[in-house]
């Protein structure tokens, strides 16, 4: 996040869903799906934004600006219909999913679909990845190292999340879905140990290694086909460090991309994938991919990242291709928004058995610190001003003696809700509960730590009265409010519990409003809708500088070569190619790309590997005022084929004369693969 080191057209008609089955019980569901069984379908889209000069979101350094693109981000969806309800379930390759991106999306959907998918039953959910593009926001505090709200990260995103889930909806057709589960127990670490150990025994001794290890997998099918998986499991996508500059799915983008390409034979640019693999977090807040708690380095953090990536991607195909158990049931959804810095707190749910209330938004003076295990967040140079916070008006507010007890023993470093003209954080947020058979997605706008999540499982299984392993929670979903710690884990006021931003009793809040959502699921009764979050469209604005035009070097073209290819190279080799080049802002090339690994096939040049691909490297630089150059790397792997490849790149470049942007593409000499 950007205060955070860590830091869903066409197709079959609408189906009349909505309001007038919302009152259709859990036991008639269920009858209704195992009687006509379930429709599924996949899809997914490219959600890629600026690979250059944007912030990323993840880390809050302003100095952590794109610069190319190792992998791709993309929106994976899943659509679930049993003949009663639908679903559509969403996971993308983004640091939050944040309300304006929700609402966004909602938009759309409504606009194409009407009634048939809304944020009722459409789940919204990030990766977390750190090495995506930030500035899709509409509150403040999120967008503060991106200086300012990006439109183009904004509309990529929203974009192609629509995409994935018209792509999902398009693919429709009669299909099974079976539930695997297994443990890993080598990909996470927990980062706050000290404030886990302020738990009680009976929460320790249910995670005997402080970590979560459950892998928990749906396996969809369709006519007997596989077309794809979700697997849960909850780690932090920041084993690329917050040096790096290439956009990157991190540990979660390299699971589904090795499932995807590696295993199924997924070609991203030739349309949408037979096989589609969702890797989304749960309760991640305190857990750590670096296990030796030290962040990766430029030399470490790609082979981190393909590293826990591969245990994820291999754990979930043991659980997948085990899958025995059917899921059955039919589908539901119950949805409410609730102002969270507003809530009375029922006794039987608060530690010392007293009523509670939360508090108004504040993050703590030692989430200003960062993190040592990730990486933490620095501020911007020394004699450097960041213009937008000035724009704001600072950041320096006045900290009422009442917000001050409330969040205790936090020490307030900045009161966000209190912000003016309007709050940097969200107050008002969406909480959910979807279910798909027997399991239960409890959909937290938020980032709980792995005991935070245990007790809101608990809860909401027993008000379900089912087997706990069979609640999950889904972490940040729909929107975004950074952390949710344990009262007792907040006392120690750690990282996480700095950043638990309505106090001390968020987590017991959740549980009481969670309790509720469960309740009316069991018993088949609509819930009330809740305050309507703000819709801030058109109230930030963006102080990152945009494209005025290109140039090219004297007596160069754009596309011309500045560094060949060598004649011949041996396999696990690095190919490098220097291209005078245009700003990638110019065009996104979002579901196409900078570049192309060309191979010599019957007399014909076809595409061998593109800027989505694991083995390929974009990099982006400028050398002079409006010139930049592209460099392409290809880190030959040990099983392509031998022959005759080149390199192509594809650009844009901005007329400094009348604005205009034309393409080009450049092209390397020949070169053997031997």
């Amino acid at each position: 996040m950007a205060v955070s080191r860590r830091r869903v057209l066409a197709g079959a008609a609408a189906l009349p869903v909505a309001a007038g089955v919302l009152g259709t019980t859990s036991a008639q569901a269920a009858q209704t799906g195992a009687q006509q069984g379930f429709r599924v379908g996949v899809g997914i889209s490219d959600v890629t934004g600026p690979a250059a000069e944007n912030g990323m979101m993840g880390y809050s350094m302003p100095q952590q600006q794109t610069a190319g693109i190792h992998l791709r981000t993309r929106a994976r969806a899943f659509v679930v219909d049993d003949g009663a309800k639908r679903i559509a379930f969403v996971t993308a390759d983004l640091g939050a999913l944040f309300q304006s991106v929700h609402q966004g999306v909602m938009r759309k959907l409504k606009a194409a679909y009407g009634e048939l998918y809304s944020e009722q039953n459409v789940l919204l959910n990030a990766t977390h990845t750190h090495s995506a593009c930030g500035g899709d926001s509409h509150y403040a505090a999120y967008d503060l190292a991106i200086l300012g709200f990006q439109q183009e990260v904004y509309d990529a995103v929203v974009d192609g999340i629509f995409e994935a889930i018209s792509r999902a909806h398009a693919s429709l057709a009669p299909g099974s879905i079976r539930l695997g589960r297994a443990e890993l127990t080598k990909a996470s670490v927990n980062r706050s140990r000290k404030a886990f150990d302020l738990n009680p025994k009976a929460d320790k001794d249910h995670f005997p290694q402080a970590i979560d290890p459950a892998v928990t997998v749906l396996r969809f099918s369709q006519n007997g086909a596989d077309v794809g998986a979700i697997s849960w499991f909850a780690t932090h996508g920041t084993s690329m460090s917050n040096g790096n500059h290439l956009i990157s799915g991190d540990n979660k983008g390299y699971a589904a991309y090795e499932w995807e390409h590696d295993h199924a034979g997924v070609r991203y640019l030739d349309g949408n994938p037979r096989f589609v693999a969702a890797f989304p977090q749960t309760n991640t807040g305190d857990m750590s991919p670096n296990l030796n708690l030290t962040p990766g380095t430029p030399e470490t953090e790609f082979e981190n990242t393909r590293t826990i990536g591969d245990l994820q991607f291999r754990a979930a195909k043991s659980a997948f291709d085990a899958a025995a158990e059917a899921v059955t049931g039919g589908v539901d959804h119950r949805m409410c928004y609730v102002d969270m810095s507003d809530v009375e707190v029922d006794a039987k749910y608060t530690p010392n058995g007293r009523p509670q209330h939360t508090c108004t938004a504040a993050i703590g003076v030692s989430m200003l610190a960062g993190s040592r295990e990730d990486g933490p967040g620095l501020p911007l140079p020394e004699g450097v001003k960041n213009p937008f916070i000035d724009w704001l008006g600072g950041i320096d507010a006045p900290i009422p003696q009442a917000l001050a007890d409330a969040q205790a023993p936090k020490v307030v470093a900045v009161p966000f809700g209190a912000m003016k003209p309007y709050p940097w954080t969200p107050e008002v947020l969406p909480l959910q509960i979807v279910r798909i058979g027997q399991l239960h997605l409890v959909a937290v706008p938020a980032e709980l730590t792995i005991v935070s999540g245990l007790r809101l499982r608990r809860t909401v299984a027993a008000e379900l009265g089912v087997p706990l392993e069979n609640v999950l929670v889904q972490g940040y979903s729909n929107a975004y409010s950074q952390y949710v710690t344990t009262p007792e884990e907040y006392d120690s006021q750690q990282y996480e519990g700095a950043s638990t931003l309505y106090g001390r009793y968020t987590l017991p809040a959740y549980q009481q409003e969670f309790a509720k959502l469960a309740a009316a699921m069991k018993a088949g009764r609509p819930v009330p809708h809740g305050p309507t979050p703000r819709d801030l469209r058109g109230k930030l604005i963006n102080f990152q500088p945009g494209v005025v035009f290109d140039s090219a070097p004297a007596f160069k073209s754009f596309g011309d070569v500045l560094a060949d290819a060598k004649s011949t190279y041996a396999r696990g080799e690095q190919v490098a190619v220097e291209f005078v080049t245009g700003h990638p802002k110019n065009d996104l090339r979002r579901g196409g790309t900078f570049l192309e690994i060309q191979r010599l096939v019957d007399g014909k040049w076809v595409r061998h590997a593109d800027d989505g691909d694991w083995d390929t490297k974009y990099h982006w630089a400028r050398t002079f005022v409006a010139e930049s150059k592209a460099v392409v790397h290809w880190k030959i792997p040990a099983n392509a084929p031998i022959g005759k490849y080149r390199v192509v790149h594809f650009g844009n470049w901005k007329n400094g004369w009348n604005g205009t942007i034309s393409a080009f593409s450049g092209t390397s000499r020949t070169f053997v693969v031997s």
